[in-house]
């Protein structure tokens, strides 16, 4: 199972808004894409907050409001609750996108290893839009989702645009490096 862990600061907002857009399209490409004469390969989807704050709190509601707009189910909505990012994650996941720069650079800075800081990426470099010929741009400040938290409902139906846009870049990525193991499995 190939596992992805969004990240914000309180986990209520965007990594959450992230992780439920995230698990929709991968849930939608395994059932679109079958690869013959293999299962389709697994990929789960969490979130976390840098902070421990908003633990056990459920979403922001404007978040809610912004999922149940775009038809997620209320049940996965009620049933999320917020929770704070735990260092030993980086060894069981292996992508760890950051909503904003700040995260990035903290998620870098707790990862124990080479190969741990390598799983940290900020979502909107993948975004379709941004690639240039040289790949997906470096992590910067202007790659950043603000935190619609200060906003209002406006600001979360921004933040969702911007999550979304990313999405198939991220779905593109994980196929890739999936079928990069698959075909390393026969090769040997």
């Amino acid at each position: 199972m190939f596992r992805i862990q969004t990240v914000c600061t309180g986990n209520i907002c965007r990594s959450p808004m992230a992780q439920f857009a995230l698990a929709r399209a991968f849930g939608d490409a395994a059932a679109e894409r079958p690869v013959a004469g293999e299962e389709p390969a697994a990929v789960a989807v969490d979130s976390a907050g840098l902070s421990g704050w908003e633990a056990g709190k459920p979403m922001d509601k404007r978040a809610a409001a912004e999922l149940r707009r775009h038809g997620y189910p209320d049940t996965g909505i009620a049933a999320f609750r917020a929770r704070g990012f735990q260092p030993e994650w980086f060894a069981e996941r292996d992508l760890i996108l950051a909503m904003d720069y700040g995260h990035f650079m903290e998620l870098s800075l707790q990862a124990p290893t080479q190969a741990d800081r390598a799983k940290v990426m900020m979502l909107r470099a993948f975004d379709p839009a941004l690639q240039t010929p040289a790949g997906r741009p470096h992590p910067c400040a202007e790659l950043g989702i603000a935190d619609p938290w200060y906003g209002d409902q406006k600001d979360f139906e921004e933040s969702y645009a911007l999550i979304t846009a990313a999405v198939p870049g991220v779905l593109e990525y994980v196929e890739q490096l999936l079928a990069n193991r698959r075909e390393s499995r026969h090769d040997r």
